[in-house]
């Protein structure tokens, strides 16, 4: 009887040890897995939610995730939207935990130079906010790393007639005017 007793114990110290090693095991698998989850990935997971960002250039915005791309958000605060450039964010807060896997839509992977090239061809007046500041104007060209802005007095939205290329890497928001 001792025996069976003494050998019971030692299979409930294997097992107990057994489920151990799979609890740490299955916390080093969740800790790998979440290490290849992408913020993108997350964000698209927030779509029709509200958010609030904080972008480089000091501005925060607040409002309904509306679509994400591969390398840009876009927002939309009541009447405005802006373009946010995943590359510009500092923080987002308002996105679930989980992530959603990425749409098979060619749409969803063109860049943020596809998406100014719309905002171009539609010849609104746009707000591009940088680190060094803000120029107010249509998107006139969009370059490879660069964007033509047709400068506009900002009572009046006539053009100025100058323009202003603005580099891609420091485009914070680009907000319709």
């Amino acid at each position: 009887m001792r025996w069976d007793a003494l050998f019971a114990d030692m299979e409930l110290q294997v097992d107990a040890l057994d489920a151990e090693a799979r609890t740490a095991q299955v916390a080093e698998l969740t800790r790998a897995e979440r290490s290849s989850v992408h913020l993108v990935d997350r964000l698209r997971a927030g779509v029709g939610s509200p958010v609030e960002v904080l972008v480089r250039t000091g501005a925060r915005l607040g409002g309904d995730l509306l679509d994400v791309g591969g390398t840009w958000l876009l927002l939309q605060d009541g009447r405005r939207e802006h373009l946010v450039p995943t590359a510009a964010l500092v923080t987002v807060g308002g996105i679930p935990a989980v992530a959603a896997a990425a749409t098979s839509s060619p749409l969803r992977r063109l860049g943020l130079g596809h998406a100014l090239r719309a905002l171009a061809r539609d010849r609104c007046v746009v707000r591009v906010d940088t680190a060094g500041g803000t120029v107010v104007g249509r998107l006139d060209a969009v370059g490879a790393d660069h964007v033509d802005v047709g400068l506009v007095d900002v009572a009046d939205q006539r053009p100025t007639g100058a323009r202003s290329a603005v580099l891609l890497p420091a485009v914070g928001v680009v907000s319709r005017w």
